[in-house]
């Protein structure tokens, strides 16, 4: 593979065979997922959460480096002491320039480790196959709160292609408890009033 001509889907299988050969459990966000719920739409990044101990953060961080994406150990250590904020690890292919966030399990991220939970099997197809990814109701949440924090309406279409796409497949009881608990019920009412 020429890796200056990597599109999104090789540098996916990039990552995937990254996280393999670590032995990292991940789930997939952002608009790859969105890709298995509502409707495919392009990116040059990559949303990926990883639930990695601190054994793996040496092979790991080797793993990336042989692919050509140089995230040091300490680095990856330094961000997981860190829990002032959810800041991704950056993992920038030096050839191609894509870009994999990849964030972190913590403790005490109770959506996060819900969504990692609920996190499902879903299958591409050639080239990329079967991968990890967010479920439709958790990738809801997120795209709310990122909505929330950007504004940017990129989130709100992608919800409201999942809505009209999975709207009588959604656990609906699951999202509401979980907008109440992040206090997004503006947020919410908003999307709903403008897609109904």
């Amino acid at each position: 593979m020429n890796d200056q001509l990597l599109d999104i889907v090789d540098f996916l299988k990039l990552i995937l065979e990254t996280l393999e050969a670590s032995k990292v459990e991940y789930m997939i966000g952002g608009a790859i997922a969105e890709w298995a719920w509502g409707e495919p739409r392009a990116t040059q990044d990559l949303d990926i959460v990883i639930n990695l101990p601190a054994k793996s953060v040496n092979r790991f961080s080797k793993e990336l480096e042989k692919r050509n994406m140089l995230v040091p150990a300490d680095i990856i250590l330094d961000t997981m002491l860190d829990d002032r904020a959810d800041i991704p690890l950056n993992a920038i292919h030096m050839y191609s320039g894509l870009k994999a966030d990849l964030y972190l399990m913590r403790d005490g991220d109770t959506l996060r480790q819900s969504a990692f939970k609920r996190r499902v099997l879903v299958d591409y197809g050639p080239p990329i196959g079967k991968v990890y990814v967010h479920s439709p109701e958790d990738l809801i949440l997120y795209k709310l709160m990122y909505f929330g924090l950007s504004g940017q309406t990129k989130h709100t279409r992608d919800i409201a292609a999942i809505l009209r796409a999975k709207k009588n497949q959604l656990n609906f009881e699951y999202i509401e408890g979980w907008i109440t608990r992040l206090g997004l019920g503006s947020v919410w009412k908003e999307i709903l009033d403008n897609i109904a």
